[in-house]
């Protein structure tokens, strides 16, 4: 028989707060753990100190967890201390177990019906019905808005009057799809993914024999990236809770990253005052990070719950902070950077360049294929996007006759009246705003090429989209990793560049209030904690985050960045950028607020003329820029992003006419 290994093993390499957390085996907990500060292995060892302590049977145990991959290697974690069968599940993977156990005996032995694999299914013909150009709302954000409403257990018929105007649409018109989706599913005798969490809620409300039974079955719970639960997800806890007090929560406020789909992180910071007697303990030494990282990390987010991370790994280079003239001076450093990275030993699969939005990727991955840097997308490819294959189509049957800079505004035509490209709702959800950037992006390629071309044709267009997209579908499986900021949540790598470091892409130009704003901070700071030994931070813009200028040293930034590593050694002493604790923070730079009243009223104006809305005419960041950089010709207006031939055609004598005005 082999001997019992001694509990003191599951104590021995952890440090006094992650101490604390593992032997608080009863009763509330909060862990409010930092990026890399060893949640996962504290989540693992508490559950195996309480079997091996006699605090609960290993089979009343449920961990949940935020994903079904964090499942699985939460249960390999617990096999390997010896605890096979301890369950690990998802809300969504629990909950529809029990509902899968009790539907047939309250339904005449039906069984639990399917789950519908995607709302798009049902959402695309709905919103294909819907009056003039709110037909091309995309799917996603109207699926997105529809999850939003469920997990706050909104009806249809109460949208109205408690949605707001979350919706992409307006509110009146999204109640009628959100209806109408309701009813074609149930018609179709299926089950959306928030359902499993709703039926199961309405289950246990309702069904007091079925909640003890439950709760008989499970009574010791931990919950991981709690920052992320959302009001229904609370609410089934609480359900499977009963009377139980056994119940810990791990998570970071400063994680934050999904409101959109209806997280909040109001469930942690006021965890103590639903649970009376709650202990919170802190974990704030950081294993992941160098400490000229963690000083950058810090200082974004200084002053937050958690406080500031401590390191535990040896000094690394300094990051580098760099602002460029243009998006080109700045993919350039992006593959220099990479390369010199690769000097100091840093594996390509090791390395990654995160960005805010898909349609970042493509300039990013055409620069890499021409200097021969392997990469991998982690996550849909851009020419995979759907408004993308409708573009290239329909290049492919129209095939516009005209050349150079004429078919370029005949591409941008086709783009708006059958793509609906400035009809989308690119200010009310994601999908909206990566469909137009996607849109803008392909605008943005034939303007260059008509650029060096002015006998340019669609056949040469067609040809280079083709070469791009065989460039991105032949991606290095170990190659340099390229993805969105969201994607890279819970990954890290020796080597991050964060480029596009702009007012308009991060934050994003439809953060307006002050917990949009700080949610796009929050993103910023992931980015950031992804990072091991190397961290490059970039902009390319007139106008770059007010984060980046609020990191940068007094007087540290030159126009073009020193070459090297990071900003280690290698690079030229007034391109290196040292992060000091307490240095002050910056505001970003504002254009003049008179013009750029002025330009918002001209728009007002002309929206009201048009009958279009007001970002037809022109978005924010657009009008921003033009007040920050004043141009006084059609070319200079040009070269403002936003201003496509079309803008420029169709608005270019009106703003320039403003711009003397305010003069």
């Amino acid at each position: 028989m082999t001997a019992a290994l001694p509990v003191e093993r599951l104590l021995e390499d952890l440090n006094p707060s992650q101490r604390e957390a593992v032997t608080a085996t009863s009763g509330p907990l909060a862990i409010i753990a930092g990026a890399g500060s060893g949640k996962t292995r504290v989540i693992s060892r508490r559950a195996a100190y309480a079997i091996e302590t006699g605090a609960v049977p290993p089979d009343q145990i449920l961990l949940v967890t935020f994903t079904d991959k964090a499942a699985g290697e939460m249960v390999g974690r617990m096999t390997t201390l010896g605890h096979r069968g301890v369950m690990a599940r998802t809300f969504h993977a629990a909950a529809l177990a029990q509902l899968r156990h009790f539907w047939p005996g309250r339904h005449d032995g039906a069984p639990l019906p399917a789950v519908l694999d995607s709302k798009l299914r049902l959402l695309v013909p709905l919103i294909g019905r819907l009056p003039g150009g709110y037909r091309f709302t995309p799917a996603k954000d109207m699926a997105d808005t529809i999850e939003w409403a469920k997990v706050r257990r909104i009806r249809p018929a109460r949208w109205v009057h408690e949605g707001g105007d979350r919706a992409p649409i307006p509110a009146d018109l999204f109640a009628r799809v959100y209806r109408d989706y309701e009813r074609s599913k149930s018609e179709a005798g299926l089950l959306d993914f928030e359902d499993m969490l709703v039926q199961t809620v309405e289950l246990l409300e309702a069904d007091a024999e079925a909640a003890a039974l439950v709760r008989s079955r499970k009574r010791w719970f931990s919950v991981d990236e709690y920052q992320d639960t959302n009001p229904l997800s609370e609410r089934l806890l609480e359900l499977w809770l009963g009377e139980s007090r056994d119940l810990a929560v791990v998570g970071d406020p400063d994680q934050t990253i999904y409101t959109f789909t209806g997280a909040t992180p109001e469930f942690l910071l006021g965890f103590a005052d639903r649970h009376p007697g709650a202990r919170t303990v802190t974990l704030a030494e950081n294993y992941r990070s160098s400490p000229q990282i963690l000083e950058l990390a810090n200082r974004l987010v200084a002053g937050g719950p958690r406080g500031a991370l401590r390191a535990t790994r040896p000094e690394g280079p300094r990051p580098a902070v760099h602002r460029f003239a243009d998006a080109e001076a700045e993919l350039r450093e992006i593959v220099a950077w990479c390369r010199a990275v690769g000097a100091a030993e840093v594996a390509p699969a090791e390395t990654a360049v995160l960005v805010r939005v898909n349609a970042q990727l493509p300039a990013i991955e055409d620069a890499l294929t021409r200097a021969g840097i392997g990469f991998t997308v982690r996550g849909q490819r851009f020419f995979d996007r759907r408004e993308v294959r409708e573009a290239l189509r329909l290049l492919r049957r129209d095939r516009p006759a005209e050349t150079g800079g004429a078919l370029v505004a005949a591409v941008e035509r086709l783009f708006v009246e059958r793509l609906g490209l400035d009809d989308v709702a690119a200010d009310a959800g994601s999908e909206g705003r990566e469909r137009a950037a996607s849109l803008e992006l392909l605008l943005g390629i034939l303007e260059d090429l008509a650029a060096a071309d002015p006998a340019l044709a669609v056949d040469a267009v067609l040809a280079e989209l083709d070469r791009r997209q065989v460039a991105e579908a032949t991606d290095s499986a170990d190659g340099v990793n390229l993805l969105t900021y969201h994607r890279a949540k819970g990954l890290e790598w020796d080597a991050v560049y964060l480029p596009a470091l702009d007012e308009g892409l991060l934050p994003i130009r439809q953060a307006k209030e002050d917990e949009e704003i700080a949610e796009e901070r929050r993103l910023l700071y992931v980015g950031i904690t992804r990072a091991r030994r190397f961290l490059a931070l970039s902009s390319s813009s007139r106008r770059p985050s007010r984060f980046l200028v609020a990191l940068e040293p007094p007087r540290a930034v030159t126009p073009r960045a020193a070459r090297g590593v990071a900003g280690g050694t290698a690079g030229r002493a007034a391109g290196r950028v040292r992060v000091l604790p307490g240095a002050p923070m910056a505001t970003a730079a504002v254009p003049d607020d008179g013009l750029l009243e002025a330009l918002r009223r001209w728009r007002r104006e002309r929206a009201s003329t048009d009958g279009v809305p007001a970002y037809v005419v022109a978005h924010d960041t657009t009008l921003a820029e033009i007040a920050d950089v004043r141009p006084r010709s059609l070319p200079a207006l040009r070269r403002v992003r936003g201003m496509g031939p079309m803008k420029l055609e169709r608005y270019g004598p009106d703003i320039l006419a403003v711009i003397d005005g305010a003069s």
